[in-house]
C-alpha cells in the first residue's frame, strides 16, 4: 500500500469516527413518554424544560442516564453483576451515541450520624493522613484520627504448622482508633424518658408500650409479651428489679416467639439501635415525634461534640487539632492549609487544598468539615457531590444534572452556570434539567417537553436554541420573559412575631420582628442564616404549620391517596354504601389480589439478569381481588376511583350518591397546588420532584395553624407552576394565616408584603440583617445582593 492510499485511508476513518457527534434518542416510552424522538448534541449544554411532571427526567435519567448505567455494568463479570442492581433496558426503540454517564441528582446524601460533609468528599481522609503524619505528639496512623474507629486490643493463643508439627504461640493486637469512648462517635449522648416509652399502669397484654411499631399485637409487641421473662397481665409498675431489668436492659438471647427464631433484647437497648442510630432527618414522621418526645439529645460532655477521643484532640499541627480544622469553616480551613508549608507532604497539600477550594468555588465555602450530611438541603447535598467531578481528568462522558440551581441565591446562580460551561469546555456532554431562566440562556441546545403534565404532556414541544425558544410560543417559551411586578400595595400586618437574641449556627445575636397576617418572605445567599433564623426561633407545633425540604418518602404501594390520607375516608365510603368493612378497599390490606399482593405487577427475579415486572393476570394491574371490584360507589368500583385524575375525582365526591365532604376537601387542596390532572392510584415513585413538592404542600395545607413557614415551595416548579404557587400564598394570606416563606425566587420576593434579607455573605460573614422592608423599599435601597439581583429582575 502506497503512503498516499495509507494516508488517505487514514483521513476517512478520522472523519468516520469525528461523525459519531450526537446522542440518538428514538421511540421512548418511559413513564409518560409518547414516542419520543430527539438527537442530543454531544460536547455540547443541552437543557431540558417544561411544566413540572411533563416527562423531563423520564428523558434524562429514566432514559439516557439509566441506558448508559445499565451497558457499563455488563462490562463486568457476572459476579460482580450479582452484588450491583440489575437494571431494566429503558422502553426505547433506539438509542445510539450514549457515553459514560455520571449522575449528580437531587437525591439527600445518608443520613447516617456518622457521615459528615468531610468523609463523603474524602477531605477528611485526606486530613487524617496529615494529623498523622505531621501531628505533635505523634498517636498513631490515620485510623487514631478517625471517629468511625474504635480502639480496641486483644491477647490469646494461635496454633499453627510449621515444620509437620502443631506450634502454639501468643500473640496480641492494638489498634488506635479516633472515636470517642462515651458517645461513639456520634458526637451527642441520648437519654431516655421512660415514661414515654410505655404506660406503667398497664400489662404488656393490655398494650402497655407506647412505642410506634409497638402497638396492637404485632411481633415487636408479641416478643416481649411471649418472651417468658415478664407476666405479660402484671401492671409495669407491679414488676420486681429483676423483671424490670429484663423487660428494659436485657442482653440480647435468641428464642422462639410462636415458631419464629427471634432475638430478645431489653426495649431501651432495642429503640437505641432501631431508632436512635439514624439522624432525624431522616425518620418517618410519626417516629420523629415520638423520638423527640422520649429522647433528649445532649452534646456529649466527654469529647465536647467533636466525635474524636481525648488522644485524637491532643495531637497537633500549629496549635491546631484534627477537631478544630474540621470545625473551621472551608473557606478558612483552606487558607490554613495554604499556610501549612511542609515540602514532605507537598503532594497531599496540594490535593487537600484543591479539595477545598472547589467548595469555594462551588459557592459552599461556609459549610464546615464536621457537617453532618443529613442535615444539608437538597441543592447543597447536590453541589456536594459535584466536588469530586470539578477536578476530574475525565473527558467526553455525559454529566447529568438534575436542577442545579435548586437552594441557590441568584447571586449563586451565575457561579453555577460557569461550573457547568466549564465542564463542557473540558469535552464533555451536559445534560441538565432546568427550569430556571438564568440557567437555560447559557445552553447550547434546549428540549422543551410538554404541552403538559402527567398524560397531558411527554412530547417534544421544541428544540433549538434560546432565541427559538422564546419565539416558540411552547408554555415555556410564553413564560420564559416573565417578570412579576413589585407590589404597589402591601398588606398592614396584624401584628408582629419577636424573635430576640437568635444565635443558632452562624446567627449574631439577631432581633428581628416577623409581621403576621402578611407574606414575609425570608431571603439571603445560600449560608447567610435562612433556615437558621426560622426553623430555630420558629419550631414547628403550637400553631405554626412548617414545610421543609425534605423529600416525601414512598414506595410502589405509596400513592397521592394514601400519601395524603385521602383514601381513609373513600374506603369509609365504598364500606358505608355496601355494608362491608373498609379494610377491603384497601390493596394493602384484606382487599388486595392474592396473586401479586396488591402490587398489581408480577416481579420475576433473573438474578444478575433485570428482573422483569409483568401485569398481574388475575387482578389485570387493578391490584384488588375480583371481589373487590364487585361493591360500587356512585356506579364505579374502587379501582376506577382510583385511576380517575383529582379533577375529576373531586367532582365525583363532591356531589351526588358518591358526595364525601371528607375526600372532597383533600382533592380540592391537592387542585389547589396544580395537581389537578394527577391520577388518585399513581405510584408516588413515578412523581416529578416538582410533583413530590406539591404533594407534600398540599398535604401540610390541611393541618390547623395560624402560621405556615414554607421552606423553598418553587423548588421543582415551572416558570407557570410559580403563578399558581403565588395565587395559593395569597389565598392562605386573605383567609387570615400568617405566611413566612424562606425563597431565592425573585417572583416570589417580588410577591411579598415584607422582605427581611440576611447577610452580607455566607457562614461567618452571614448571620446578620442587612435589609427590612419592603420589595420595593429594598429595590429602591439596591444596598444588598438581593436588592441588586431584584432590581435586574423587575427591570427598574
Amino acid at each position: 500500500m502506497s503512503m498516499a492510499t495509507r494516508t488517505d485511508t487514514q483521513s476517512r476513518a478520522l472523519q468516520i469516527a469525528d461523525s459519531h457527534d450526537l446522542i440518538r434518542v428514538h421511540g421512548a416510552r418511559v413513564n409518560n413518554l409518547k414516542d419520543v424522538s430527539v438527537e442530543i448534541p454531544k460536547r455540547r449544554l443541552t437543557v431540558f424544560t417544561g411544566v413540572s411532571g411533563s416527562g423531563k427526567s423520564s428523558l434524562v435519567f429514566g432514559t439516557i442516564a439509566a441506558e448508559s448505567q445499565r451497558l457499563i455494568n455488563e462490562t463486568y463479570s457476572a459476579f460482580v453483576q450479582g452484588f450491583m442492581p440489575t437494571l431494566a433496558r429503558p422502553e426505547v426503540d433506539v438509542l445510539d451515541g450514549l457515553t459514560t454517564a455520571i449522575i449528580v441528582d437531587q437525591q439527600r446524601m445518608g443520613a447516617d450520624p456518622r457521615s459528615t460533609v468531610g468523609t463523603a468528599t474524602d477531605a477528611n481522609a485526606m486530613l487524617r493522613i496529615l494529623f498523622s503524619r505531621l501531628g505533635q505528639p505523634h498517636i498513631g496512623s490515620p485510623k487514631a484520627f478517625s471517629f468511625n474507629v474504635a480502639s480496641i486490643s486483644g491477647a490469646g493463643a494461635v496454633a499453627f504448622e510449621r515444620g509437620g508439627k502443631t506450634v502454639k504461640e501468643r500473640r496480641s493486637f492494638n489498634i488506635t482508633g479516633g472515636m470517642c469512648p462515651r458517645c461513639e462517635g456520634r458526637g451527642t449522648v441520648t437519654d431516655i424518658d421512660l415514661a414515654q416509652l410505655y404506660n406503667d399502669s398497664k400489662s404488656l397484654a393490655e398494650g402497655a408500650i407506647t412505642v410506634p411499631g409497638y402497638k396492637g399485637g404485632g411481633w415487636n409487641s408479641r416478643l416481649y409479651i411471649e418472651s417468658g421473662f415478664v407476666d405479660p397481665d402484671k401492671p409495669i409498675r407491679k414488676y420486681t428489679k429483676k423483671e424490670l431489668h429484663d423487660f428494659l436492659h436485657h442482653e440480647p438471647v435468641r428464642m422462639k416467639i410462636a415458631g419464629i427464631n427471634m432475638t430478645y433484647e431489653g426495649l431501651v437497648p432495642r429503640i437505641q439501635k432501631s431508632m436512635l442510630s439514624k439522624e432525624k432527618e431522616g425518620m418517618q414522621p410519626h417516629v420523629r415525634e415520638f423520638v423527640e418526645r422520649a429522647v433528649t439529645f445532649t452534646v456529649c460532655p466527654e469529647c465536647g461534640g467533636t466525635r474524636l477521643s481525648e488522644a485524637a484532640r491532643s495531637s497537633k499541627i500549629k496549635g491546631i487539632s484534627i477537631a478544630d480544622a474540621c470545625a473551621m469553616q472551608i473557606s478558612d480551613l483552606a487558607g490554613w492549609v495554604r499556610g501549612a508549608d511542609e515540602p514532605s507532604v507537598a503532594p497531599l497539600l496540594g490535593a487537600l487544598g484543591e479539595t477545598l477550594d472547589s467548595f469555594v468555588e462551588i459557592g459552599l465555602g461556609y459549610l464546615s468539615l464536621d457537617r453532618p450530611t443529613g442535615t444539608l438541603s437538597g441543592g447543597e447535598a447536590q453541589r456536594v457531590k459535584m466536588i469530586r467531578q470539578l477536578g476530574s481528568s475525565l473527558t467526553d462522558v455525559t454529566y447529568v444534572f438534575d436542577e442545579p440551581t435548586i437552594g441557590l441565591h441568584p447571586h449563586d446562580i451565575q457561579r453555577m452556570n460557569d461550573l457547568l460551561l466549564r465542564l463542557r469546555d473540558k469535552g464533555n456532554t451536559v445534560l441538565v434539567v432546568e427550569h430556571k431562566p438564568e440557567t437555560i440562556t447559557i445552553a447550547d441546545h434546549i428540549v422543551d417537553l410538554g404541552p403538559g403534565a402527567g398524560t397531558a404532556g411527554g412530547t417534544v414541544c421544541f428544540e433549538g436554541a434560546v432565541e427559538g425558544l422564546r419565539a416558540s410560543g411552547t408554555i415555556t417559551g410564553r413564560h420564559f420573559d416573565d417578570r412579576a411586578a413589585l407590589k404597589e400595595t402591601v398588606r398592614t400586618p396584624a401584628g408582629t412575631l419577636e424573635i430576640r437574641g437568635a444565635t443558632a449556627h452562624n446567627l449574631r445575636d439577631v432581633d428581628v420582628d416577623i409581621p403576621l397576617g402578611v407574606l414575609v418572605v425570608v431571603t439571603g445567599v445560600a449560608g447567610s442564616g435562612k433556615s437558621s433564623l426560622v426553623h430555630g426561633s420558629i419550631p414547628a407545633g403550637a400553631g405554626v404549620v412548617s414545610v421543609g425540604q425534605g423529600a416525601i418518602r414512598g414506595s410502589r404501594r405509596s400513592n397521592p391517596a394514601t400519601y395524603t390520607g385521602l383514601l381513609d375516608p373513600i374506603r369509609t365510603a365504598f364500606a358505608k354504601a355496601n355494608g362491608v368493612k373498609p379494610a377491603l378497599f384497601s390493596a394493602n390490606s384484606e382487599g388486595a389480589c392474592p396473586n401479586c399482593n396488591g402490587v398489581g405487577v408480577i416481579y420475576t427475579d433473573l438474578a444478575i439478569m433485570a428482573g422483569v415486572a409483568t401485569t398481574c393476570e388475575e387482578c389485570e394491574g387493578k391490584r384488588f381481588e375480583a371481589s373487590v371490584l364487585d361493591y360500587h360507589l356512585g356506579g364505579r368500583d374502587i379501582s376506577e376511583v382510583l385511576a380517575m385524575p383529582v379533577t375529576e375525582a373531586g367532582e365525583f365526591f363532591g356531589a351526588g350518591e358518591a358526595r364525601t365532604p371528607a375526600a372532597h376537601a383533600i382533592l380540592d387542596r391537592l387542585a389547589d397546588v396544580g395537581l389537578g390532572y394527577l391520577s388518585l392510584g399513581q405510584p408516588l415513585t413515578t412523581l416529578s420532584g416538582g410533583e413530590r413538592q406539591r404533594l407534600k404542600l398540599a398535604t401540610h395545607m390541611a393541618e390547623k395553624g395560624g402560621v405556615y413557614v414554607l421552606d423553598e415551595p418553587t423548588a421543582g416548579l415551572h416558570l407557570a407552576d410559580v403563578e399558581q404557587l403565588l395565587g395559593l400564598l395569597d389565598r392562605l394570606v386573605d383567609s387570615g394565616k400568617s405566611v413566612i416563606v424562606i425563597e431565592h425566587h425573585q417572583a416570589v420576593m417580588a410577591h411579598a408584603d415584607w422582605i427581611i434579607d440576611l447577610g452580607p455573605g455566607a457562614g461567618h460573614d452571614g448571620g446578620q440583617i442587612v435589609f427590612e422592608g419592603t420589595p420595593a423599599d429594598l429595590v429602591a435601597a439596591r444596598s444588598t445582593l438581593t436588592g441588586e439581583h431584584l432590581a435586574a429582575y423587575a427591570g427598574t
